[in-house]
């Protein structure tokens, strides 16, 4: 079991779900692809995408959850069908980034203002 962000984080990316994973297992994906395919403006700070969360890395302790303030965070077993996508984006998202790209993308924090 692990959480997935869903479509409700584009144009969002609002970050206090990473402030309180014990693990660090968010990614932020700054593709417009998802902007474009899903009809979304860019985030507030002008980034493209999302944020996603590596399934093998989330140790699925829900911290995350109850801190988007979008409601884009559900656990894989209860991704409500309108998003059920999301689940494999964030699987296959995670699965395609090299070391250096994780390292480079890994969210631990809000971003300064």
């Amino acid at each position: 079991m692990a959480y997935v962000v869903c479509r409700p984080c584009i144009g969002t990316k609002d970050r206090s779900c990473v402030e309180v994973c014990p693990v660090d297992c968010f990614f932020n994906i700054k593709k417009k692809k998802y902007n474009d395919q899903f009809g979304v403006g860019l985030s507030p700070d002008g980034e493209p995408g999302m944020l996603v969360i590596d399934p093998d890395e989330c140790i699925n302790c829900g911290a995350c959850e109850g801190e988007c303030p979008v409601i884009a965070i559900y656990e894989d077993s209860g991704v409500p069908e309108e998003f059920q996508q999301f689940v494999k984006i964030n699987e296959e998202e995670c699965a395609s980034l090299s070391d250096d790209e994780r390292d480079q993308t890994r969210c631990t924090q809000k971003p300064s203002k």
